[in-house]
C-alpha cells in the first residue's frame, strides 16, 4: 500500500483512485444511501467504559487494578478479539480466556468465569460518547439510512445503546452475537444486507475505527469504507480504505462528496 498522503487537520484524507482498488471508480457516481456505523470507539468510548468496568470488577473480586494491570488486560483483550476475527477462537473462548490469561500472568487465584460475569454486568451500565458522536447522529439521520454494526456481546451492547439513547437514529441494529457471525466475516454483512429493503452495495459505506474488523469486513463485503482514525495509527498492508477521517465532524462532508 502506498504511503499515506500528508494529513490536513481540517479535511478528511483523500487519496487517488488507484489507491482504493479497481471498483471505486465504478462506484464513484453512486450516491451513498446506507451508512453502517460501528459502535465501540466510533460512537461510544469503549476504553473508558472498559477501565471503569474492570476497576469495579477487580474491586468486587478483591484484586489489584493498577494502570499497568488495566493496560495489560486491554492488550490481551484486543489480541483475543483479533483471534476471533481470524476464526481462531470462539466468542466464549475470548470472553473467559482473556481473564484466564491475565490472572495467570498475575499469579492470582481468581475465577475467570466469575470475573467475566461481573465485568459484563458493569460494562453494560452507562456510556461515554466519542466527541462529536451525538451531533453526528443528529446530522446524518435525516439524510441517510443509518445502521449499527457491532461485534460486541448482545446484552452489553443493548445496555450501552439504551443508556446512550441512540437506538432511534438507526433503521437497524446488527449485533454479531445475535446474527451468529462476526465482523469481518462476509456472513455477518450478508445477514445485515438481507434485512434491508432495496439494498445496493454500491450505495453503502461502513464507518469504523478497526482496520481488522471494520475496514477488512467492508472490503470483503464489497462496500466502501471510511476509517475513523483519531489516533493516527499507521495503515496495514492488505487492508485498503476508501476514506480516512480523524474527527467525526468530518464524516458528513465525506459522505456528501461521495
Amino acid at each position: 500500500i502506498p504511503h499515506p498522503a500528508p494529513r490536513d487537520k481540517k479535511f478528511a484524507i483523500s487519496r487517488p483512485l488507484w489507491y482504493y482498488g479497481e471498483n471505486l471508480e465504478k462506484e464513484a457516481s453512486a450516491v451513498i444511501r446506507f451508512v453502517f456505523l460501528d459502535l465501540d470507539d466510533t460512537l461510544l468510548d469503549f476504553h473508558k467504559a472498559e477501565a471503569v468496568a474492570l476497576t469495579r470488577t477487580f474491586d468486587r473480586l478483591g484484586l489489584p487494578h493498577t494502570p499497568e494491570i488495566l493496560a495489560r488486560y486491554s492488550a490481551i483483550n484486543l489480541r483475543h478479539w483479533e483471534l476471533l476475527e481470524e476464526g481462531r477462537l470462539t466468542r466464549e473462548q475470548v470472553l473467559v480466556g482473556r481473564f484466564r490469561q491475565l490472572f495467570g500472568e498475575l499469579e492470582v487465584a481468581a475465577d475467570p468465569e466469575k470475573a467475566q460475569a461481573c465485568y459484563e454486568d458493569y460494562l453494560s451500565q452507562g456510556h461515554w460518547f466519542i466527541p462529536g458522536a451525538p451531533e453526528l447522529l443528529e446530522t446524518l439521520a435525516p439524510r441517510y439510512q443509518l445502521y449499527l454494526a457491532s461485534n460486541g456481546t448482545t446484552v452489553v451492547q443493548q445496555g450501552r445503546i439504551q443508556s446512550a439513547g441512540i437506538a432511534h437514529y438507526f433503521q437497524g441494529i446488527f449485533l454479531s452475537q445475535q446474527i451468529g457471525a462476526d465482523k469481518p466475516s462476509p456472513a455477518f454483512f450478508d445477514a445485515c444486507f438481507a434485512q434491508i429493503p432495496d439494498f445496493d452495495r454500491a450505495q453503502a459505506i461502513l464507518v469504523g475505527d478497526s482496520l481488522t474488523s471494520d475496514m477488512r469486513g467492508g472490503l470483503a463485503a464489497g462496500i466502501r469504507t471510511c476509517w475513523f482514525n483519531p489516533h493516527h495509527k499507521p495503515p496495514r498492508a492488505g487492508i485498503p480504505v476508501n476514506r480516512e477521517i480523524d474527527a467525526l465532524s468530518q464524516l458528513p462532508g465525506v459522505l456528501a462528496a461521495l
